[in-house]
């Protein structure tokens, strides 16, 4: 399968995370929105992934790799650099 890795910006309860999401390059499911709104997705793989504590935006951390529950995401939209 073809992919494409697009940024994408997640926000939980508590974090905003920031990275990139793999997404096939065309056909079924390659929009942002018919990916996430799979129901039997149940963990976003955000690679790249930056967190920033929503209550305190000084507390940043950056890791490689980072599964987000489908259940705590509160909001998706495409991050800057995406197609």
């Amino acid at each position: 399968m073809d992919l494409r890795h697009e940024q994408v910006v997640l926000e939980t309860d508590r974090y905003r995370v920031e990275g990139s999401l793999t997404l096939p390059r065309e056909g079924y499911r390659s929009r942002l929105s018919d990916y996430v709104n799979q129901r039997e997705r149940e963990f976003f793989s955000i690679q790249d992934a930056k967190l920033t504590a929503l209550d305190d935006s000084e507390q940043v951390r950056e890791v490689p790799f980072l599964m987000v529950a489908r259940a705590h995401v509160r909001l998706v939209q495409p991050g800057a650099g995406s197609e």
